[in-house]
């Protein structure tokens, strides 16, 4: 199905992000100011039922509404720069 991931995809970039140079500008991006107020308004709920049903569209609107936000494009921006894109 278009757009779908199974879990085992999930579970194999997580291991890959972990193992990643990139993990530790992840990790403080995610301590930073705004990646905290990012993470309190997230609807964690919603992020995992998407990620285990593999649905990359809801995801996708996940990400739109946090993108919308100051703090969602700050944190983008500080993520972006960290790893050199």
């Amino acid at each position: 199905m278009k757009g779908m991931w199974h879990m085992a995809d999930l579970e194999a970039l997580e291991r890959e992000i972990k193992a990643s140079p990139a993990a530790e500008h992840l990790k403080a991006a995610a301590a930073s100011p705004e990646g905290q107020k990012v993470l309190r308004n997230l609807d964690t709920a919603a992020v995992e039922k998407a990620a285990k049903a593999g649905d990359m569209q809801a995801l996708k609107d996940i990400l739109s509404g946090v993108l919308s936000t100051p703090e969602g494009r700050s944190l983008a921006e500080k993520i972006r720069k960290n790893l050199g894109k």
